[in-house]
């Protein structure tokens, strides 16, 4: 009897109609019980579905109550020992006991259940599979995470051996075992997981099912652990999910709401934290029981958030409330009673209450240490507050020993994560390390004179700094020199996709309003998908790639030093106050600071406090500025000596008698040719040789390149379309690109808009077809690509080649001003420039090349996107043996500024392509003079001199014919400073 109301009951279930099955399922348990009494197998089977249903509602008590009931009437039916709908029954309370907190009762009812099935099923039956899930639940809950993952893997081969791997059942196993691992720190493994229970469960049961919460949930805080701005969006999806399919009063609402509130904090918006934290605690405490794990859980969360707003009693008041209770329901060595003991001395950190503070963290360590390893992230954070304790007791020695500790376990944790990375997450896990590498220099601000804290600050420095493009560069070379055709493949696919984002990014489609932008952003999800697929198959390979010991590199760093070379590391960092850990990830500029580190051939390190970072970044934007210009004035004097004098003269007097500086800049120093900085009697470049530097660690990297090529290829003066004219003719209908003029000569032609706000098409550059024409001269054997042959298809595919010059205009795209809805705010390339600018600063850079036909246009006055190469695409160029790649063009140089992580434009992009030396410029460049100083540039080449070196010579050589720095200072070299390998020379040659 009620046979179709069950069955109406469980289509009900599978449409997500929930109020419907659970009539239905009622009124069949009412016809069953009245028509085979209430102790029947096919009363208890009703009771179980009534059970699950409740369950899955959030009503825990009544699905308690049913299955107690299934269980005891299945087992009123039976002869003998218990069957396998009993087990199963009660493998459903044991889950329904570990969410109501009731963990002691679960954890004997599935020790008593597991073996039973073992023995009549065998250890692989599907039937093992629910009742493992469950274990590691509450082993899970419990906190013993390793237990947990080993139940949760032995579930999963079980599962996906007996359904397939993607059966419904597997996302949540999957989810389960995914969150073991992000407790246990490896979130490189769980990320994948997480990302495939979710794919799973919407291609099995629509994007909006409740099984999809529990992952994007915790997809979500995993991606707030890493600074992953996509944190928000998936929990915002999963609040979506939870209140499309229960509405306002269910216990995964407050789950939902906690995430968000955990979102908020870490942007530091403690008052929404709390405002979401109070409707969570106040939505368990009608649901749950008072002393429910969960409802203290929320308590804590609660007094966080209190004090992050800096209501520091009642978040003490929260805290002692709910910390007895964690330890009673959990037990005192339970990990989220350490979280609660750490929230807690942070509290009386900020209250003065060291004493008290220090007790309630070395508490919390020592759980941690034991629960969760010595090299958990945990850890690590725990011996950061605790030397913030020390420092402020005064106690430096007993602070750098847990300093240097946690910076060692930080270390280990990074090499072991960051292949699960894209070069965009590997930034946001450094970015929440920076409140940890900030206070270090503040410490080196505060003791100068400690060589045990300049030393740790350094090698902090030389491992973090220019990290991504380190690792980016790691993943490029493997693919090309460690990989199969597999990968090769998979690569190929992320530069078809990074050519269709400059596409899109230079089409009209970029102007379209926010709810148009589909395209893009699906292009950007699935080229960031196969980013980390490419991170993750290049592990193994890439273990050999990975940097010294941390606590060896300052000396191999050192010893790779010319003996009268000085490195010195330029850190932009927040003024921290060195005892409480900031809430906020984000760095804000009017809190930022300028440390000079130097480190000596001899190892001999020393340190100094440059100021705060504003003024000190005013005067480098006015110099880059004023440098711009190609008047005849003494206008860049004044910056050019007051930029000296706050940066460079400091330096000077520690430096002696070093006559070479390697230079590791950062923030807006990145873009100053520091040979231009004035003393009041002479350039720079006339006191010291300079070599720019991502980070000092590129000294060691060398040893790591692959053996040098020796084939030259030339792009230069591409066809943009126009008729070709004499190289002394000019287009008479081509505005001049900029009014100033030098002296009374004619207006010169640069390589590079002076602004996108005009229409082009782009200027014909004859001096970079003579400049072409004289290197070849010099080097013979050089491929030259001119004219229609200069295309984006032809730079894009070439392999390694020894030398690289390329020749044309280039372009850095700055954000846009507002414009009038509908119009676009310039033209570039024959494109409206976008309103909305691309997000990422590489598809801002870029040059003009000739299209793949190179058409001659009637009215020349459109390009397409045929012609534009952006930076993102070059970065999948293979460089690897390239020994010099030169940029001749405008703006190549430029980017934007990523305090730590350098210049976002092309010059990363051909570092990351495995370029060894690199020389862009800093703003526009006029053609002649660039061919000038780039042929005495390659004479000293061939000449044997260094590949910076050379560049210097030609510089002084310019200087003497153009004395104003806009001529000869907007190139820098960046990389090695070796002779080229495998190259004639010495050559005589003719000067220009």
């Amino acid at each position: 009897m009620g046979t179709a109301l069950v069955l109406l009951a469980d289509l009900y279930v599978a449409k997500g109609d929930y109020v419907r099955a659970m009539k239905a399922y009622e009124r069949a348990l009412e016809l069953r019980q009245k028509a085979l009494g209430e102790k029947h197998p096919a009363v208890a089977a009703v009771l179980n579905s009534l059970g699950n249903l409740n369950a899955s509602q959030g009503d825990y008590a009544r699905a308690e109550t049913f299955y107690r009931q299934a269980i005891a009437v299945r087992r009123a039916t039976m002869r003998g020992a218990e069957d396998l709908l009993v087990t199963q029954y009660m493998s459903n309370l044991a889950q329904i006991l570990t969410a109501r907190g009731t963990y002691p009762e679960a954890q004997a009812i599935l020790q008593h259940i597991l073996p039973l099935l073992e023995s009549r099923l065998g250890e692989n039956h599907p039937e093992l599979a629910p009742v493992l899930n469950c274990l590691a639940s509450l082993a899970y809950e419990l906190g013993d995470y390793a237990q947990s993952q080993k139940a949760h893997e032995r579930a999963l081969k079980i599962i996906e051996d007996s359904s397939g791997r993607n059966h419904p059942d597997v996302a949540s196993v999957l989810s389960n075992l995914a969150n073991t691992y992000m407790e246990q720190g490896l979130y490189a493994k769980a990320e994948p997981l997480f990302e495939r229970a979710v794919a799973i469960s919407e291609s099995a049961l629509g994007p909006s099912n409740p099984s999809l919460i529990s992952s994007l949930g915790s997809l979500a805080i995993l991606y707030a652990r890493q600074g992953d701005p996509r944190a928000t969006s998936v929990a915002e999806r999963m609040f979506e999910v939870v209140r499309e399919n229960f509405g306002a009063r269910h216990v995964d609402v407050a789950i939902a709401l906690t995430t968000l509130a955990k979102l908020a904090l870490s942007h530091g918006d403690s008052a929404r934290a709390v405002q979401l934290h109070e409707q969570a605690l106040e939505l368990r405490q009608s649901l749950l029981s008072e002393n429910h794990p969960l409802v203290v859980a929320s308590r804590l969360d609660l007094a966080r958030a209190e004090g992050a707003r800096g209501h520091l009693e009642r978040a003490k008041r929260l805290h002692e409330q709910a910390l007895p209770a964690m330890q009673e329901a959990l037990g005192e060595n339970h990990p989220q009673v350490a979280h609660a003991l750490m929230s807690l001395a942070n509290i009386y950190m900020r209250q003065g209450h060291f004493a008290s503070a220090e007790s309630k963290l070395q508490r919390a360590l020592t759980i941690q240490e034991k629960g969760l390893g010595p090299t958990h992230p945990d850890v690590a954070r725990s011996l950061n507050d605790i030397a913030r304790i020390h420092l402020a007791q005064g106690r430096l020695d007993d602070a750098l020993a847990l300093l240097e500790r946690a910076f060692l376990i930080q270390e280990e944790i990074l090499r072991r994560e960051v292949f699960g990375f894209s070069g965009a997450r590997l930034e946001g896990v450094l970015s929440v390390l920076q409140a940890d590498e900030d206070l270090l220099y503040a410490l080196v601000r505060e003791h100068p004179g400690n060589a045990r804290l300049r030393h740790l600050a350094l090698s902090t420095t030389l491992l973090r700094k220019g990290r991504s493009v380190g690792e980016a560069a790691n993943t490029s070379r493997t693919i090309y020199h460690g990989l199969g055709p597999a990968e090769r493949e998979s690569f190929e696919r992320l530069r078809t996709l990074r050519t269709q984002l400059a596409r899109w990014s230079f089409s009209e489609a970029a102007s379209a309003p926010e709810a148009d932008l589909q395209q893009y952003k699906e292009l950007v999800t699935r080229a960031e998908a196969l980013e980390v697929q490419l991170s993750r198959r290049s592990a193994a390979f890439r273990t050999s790639l990975t940097a010294p010991s941390p606590t060896e590199l300052v000396q191999k760093v050192a010893a790779n030093l010319p003996r009268d070379g000085v490195l010195v590391e330029f850190v932009a960092y927040t003024n921290d106050t060195l005892v409480s850990r900031p809430t906020m990830t984000t760095r804000r500029k009017e809190d930022l600071n300028y440390l000079a580190l130097l480190l000596f051939s001899d190892g001999r390190t020393a340190a100094l406090e440059l100021g705060a970072a504003g003024p000190i970044d005013a005067l480098a934007l006015s110099l880059h500025e004023t440098l711009t210009r190609r008047d005849s004035s003494l206008t860049y004097l004044g910056p050019a000596q007051a930029l000296h004098a706050r940066v460079v003269r400091p330096l000077e007097r520690m430096v002696g008698e070093a006559r070479r500086l390697l230079l590791s800049t950062d923030g807006q120093l990145a873009l100053v040719p520091f040979e231009a900085l004035h003393d009041g009697q002479g350039f720079l470049m006339d006191r010291f040789d300079i070599t720019y530097l991502t980070s000092g660690q590129d000294l060691v990297r060398r040893s790591q390149e692959q053996t040098p090529a020796r084939s030259v290829v030339i792009l230069a003066d591409p066809d943009f379309g126009h008729t070709r004219l004499a190289s002394s003719q000019t287009l008479a209908h081509v505005p001049p690109l900029h009014t100033r003029a030098v002296s009374r000569r004619p207006p010169p032609t640069l390589r590079g808009p002076e602004s996108p706000e005009r229409f082009w098409p782009p200027t014909p550059l004859p001096g970079t077809r003579r400049e072409a024409e004289a290197i070849q001269e010099l080097l013979p054997q050089s491929r030259m690509l001119l004219g229609p042959a200069a295309t984006k298809d032809a730079l894009l595919g070439l392999e390694s080649p020894g030398i690289l010059h390329i020749a044309t205009h280039g372009f850095f795209l700055e954000d846009a001003p507002e414009v009038e809805a509908g119009r676009a705010a310039a033209t570039f390339g024959g494109y409206g420039l976008p309103r909305r600018l691309p997000a990422n600063p590489l598809l801002r850079s870029g040059l003009l090349l000739a299209g793949h036909s190179a058409p001659a246009y009637a009215s020349p006055s459109r390009m397409s996107e045929k012609d534009i190469v952006t930076a993102l695409e070059m970065e999948g160029l293979n460089l690897w043996g390239t020994q010099l790649v030169v940029l001749s063009a405008c703006d190549t140089g430029r980017g934007e500024v990523k305090l730590g992580q350098g210049v976002y434009g092309l010059r990363r992009a051909l570092v990351t392509a495995g370029a060894q030396t690199v020389v862009t410029s800093l703003w526009k460049v006029d053609d002649d003079v660039t061919r000038q100083l780039m042929e005495r540039y390659y004479q000293n080449l061939l000449e044997g001199q260094g590949r910076i070196e050379a560049l210097r010579s030609a510089m002084k050589a310019l200087r003497r014919t153009q004395p104003h720095p806009h001529y000869w200072a907007p190139f820098i070299a960046m990389g090695r400073d070796t002779p080229l390998e495998g190259f004639l020379g010495p050559r005589t040659a003719r000067r220009p």
